[in-house]
């Protein structure tokens, strides 16, 4: 049975909808604030005073000859009320909403005024709001007027702003919460894209809009071949170990065969120059796939005894720091690259000093030698791979150059940062600091 498939309007179908969803909710809610205005009243006094001036000014300015009307209009123009008459009634202002209510108020007061058609207007709803209208004269002349001070009881300014707020807000919430959902794949594959080769990655429903489902179904498919790729390496880099080491092992059982002491020693020297660059590079392109799980670790015992191996061997080698230090690591991972740090301050200065440093932010673990040090234009050089620095430091060294490599990505999937700088007295100062 073929499973149902919802169709999508694609991400552009989707936004032009929340749009569309946006205009209507605005149109709804000016349309109701509109009709909402031609419900308001003002205070009886204030009805009863505006009835008796029209009904005064009608019977006044009809009494006069056309040619007088409107120099009469504005004799009765007060500091309330200004009139004008014309032979037509003035268009309303744009968006200004009928004062039913009001008008019902002004014909209670003056019933003569229902005949003369008379119309009243809200014009620029708000704080300054003001009140037009016009007035049919016998002549079928207008008779207009507008109040100079804004009404009581006939501001709008709550519902002006509700007015202009109430469709934005709608487009932030509404809109936000569905462009969201549209987007919820998205945020998937950003986390799935940062956690891409360090676990198992396990596929990303295909959902959300065309578009989002085809770069999620590209990404998985993606991803898929690139977890291949590090499941083959991982096999490879497991089966060259295993085939390297095998034949090197025979090397040193016949190297204790040779009679001459100068050859055998050059052999052995030899044997554990290629065991030395076969470790480094199977640790350098296997850490990816260190199965090795974070655990409560004291790094003060840690560094205690990296310290007394180093005192074992007969080399000069001081701890300064605490005598425990609890912190969540892969411990057999930080004491290689902690190993790597004091043998490299061992083989180019012959001393090493490792310090432990414990903060509420995390601790700080700082190995430093009295040696020649590193440029400062090539601090940066010697963590990628494969670099020697051959004009400051002899070639005299095992491996291909993956010591400090190896420390970066250590400390790189601890969270934590490593930084490299020269002393001033001389020598080479490496911290890593892991968070808490």
């Amino acid at each position: 049975m073929r499973r149902f498939v919802r169709p999508s309007i694609g991400l552009i179908g989707q936004i032009v909808a929340i749009l569309l969803l946006t205009m209507v909710i605005e149109f709804g809610v000016s349309t109701i604030l509109y009709e909402r205005a031609s419900q308001f009243a003002v205070r009886d006094d204030e009805a009863r005073r505006l009835a008796e001036h029209l009904v005064i000014a009608r019977r006044l300015v009809a009494e006069q000859p056309p040619e007088r009307r409107d120099a009469m209009a504005e004799d009765l123009t007060t500091e309330r009320y200004a009139l004008h008459w014309q032979r037509n009634l003035p268009p309303p202002p744009p968006i200004a909403p009928a004062l039913d209510g009001m008008r019902h108020q002004v014909i209670e007061w003056e019933p003569s005024l229902a005949a003369s058609d008379l119309r009243l207007k809200l014009t620029s709803p708000g704080r300054s709001s003001v009140v037009t209208g016009g007035l049919r004269l016998p002549d079928n002349s207008w008779l207009y007027f507008r109040t100079l001070e804004p009404l009581h009881n006939l501001e709008l300014a709550t519902e002006r702003i509700l007015l202009a707020l109430i469709p934005a807000l709608a487009l932030m919430v509404i809109g936000g919460l569905l462009i969201r959902r549209a987007l919820r794949p998205m945020r998937q594959l950003a986390i799935a894209a940062d956690t891409l080769g360090d676990a198992e990655h396990d596929p990303i429903p295909e959902a959300g809009p065309g578009e989002v489902r085809r770069v999620v179904a590209a990404f998985n498919r993606m991803a898929a071949r690139i977890q291949r790729l590090i499941v083959d390496r991982t096999q490879a880099l497991a089966a060259v170990g295993h085939d390297l080491r095998t034949p090197l092992h025979r090397l040193k059982l016949r190297a204790d065969a040779v009679e001459d002491e100068t050859t055998r020693a050059a052999i052995q020297r030899d044997i554990g120059e290629m065991e030395a660059m076969v470790n480094s590079l199977l640790a350098f392109l296997g850490g990816g796939s260190d199965p090795e799980a974070p655990v409560l670790t004291d790094v003060a015992v840690l560094c205690a005894t990296l310290i007394d191996d180093v005192e074992d061997r007969g080399l000069p080698g001081v701890y300064d720091g605490p005598s425990h230090c609890e912190v969540t690591v892969r411990p057999v991972a930080l004491k290689r690259a902690l190993g790597n740090l004091i043998e490299n301050a061992l083989h180019y200065a012959g001393n090493v000093v490792l310090r432990l440093e414990s903060e509420p932010a995390g601790v700080t673990m700082i190995v430093e030698d009295d040696g020649a040090g590193i440029p400062e234009d090539q601090l940066r050089r010697v963590l990628e791979p494969f670099v020697r620095l051959d004009t400051s430091r002899p070639r005299d060294t095992v491996g291909f150059g993956l010591g400090l490599p190896i420390v970066g990505r250590i400390v790189e999937a601890e969270g934590g940062v490593l930084t490299l700088a020269n002393r001033p007295e001389g020598g080479l100062h490496a911290a890593i600091f892991l968070p808490r």
